[in-house]
């Protein structure tokens, strides 16, 4: 007999992981058939735009050499994911993030098996993003400019909030039992 109070936050859990893959796939079918051959189409002035981009490497267009390698550690990842996801029993709320960045990874997954990279058309100026060089003990960082936000997908978008939630969640204070106090009057 299948238990109606665990069947219930498992089954928004899936709705949850297939709705970010779907509509990450959706948006992803309609930017290349409607985006692909214009390129670009100003939304919001030049602050917004849905600008067609096929992205090689990996989330907001950093570049990785090793493609392999790189797909190999991305399934890892996802089965990761998973894994957390089915054993993780006490916070529906953190699985909920789990759900929501496993189903960016599998939409981002999904255009590296058809087509060898991720369709990004999200193009936002938000700020510029300046960093100097500078040494710090035995490593040399050779700055870093950026004039424009990497364009970016709903797959990137359901990886980052997840993360926020998860890094959100961690911060949070624990309740602890003994700060608790309706348990004190149960036990009194």
């Amino acid at each position: 007999m299948i238990d109606k109070k665990a069947a219930s936050p498992t089954k928004w859990l899936i709705l949850t992981f297939v709705g970010v893959v779907l509509l990450d796939q959706i948006t992803k079918i309609f930017a290349r058939i409607y985006l692909k051959p214009v390129q670009s189409v100003a939304v919001i002035s030049d602050f917004f735009r849905l600008t067609y981009v096929e992205n090689p490497g990996i989330a907001f267009g950093i570049r990785v050499d090793n493609k392999v390698f790189f797909t190999v550690l991305s399934i890892a990842a996802v089965i990761v994911l998973f894994y957390y996801l089915i054993k993780l029993r006490e916070d529906f709320s953190l699985r909920l993030a789990f759900a929501v960045i496993l189903g960016g990874a599998v939409g981002n997954l999904i255009d590296r098996f058809l087509f060898g990279k991720v369709t990004d058309f999200f193009d936002f100026e938000f700020f510029d993003v300046h960093l100097p060089s500078f040494k710090f003990l035995f490593f040399n960082f050779q700055g870093y400019h950026m004039n424009r936000w990497p364009v970016f997908n709903v797959a990137d978008m359901a990886v980052s909030l997840g993360m926020l939630f998860i890094i959100i969640h961690a911060l949070r204070p624990v309740k602890r039992y003994e700060d608790d106090p309706e348990i004190h009057e149960e036990t009194s």
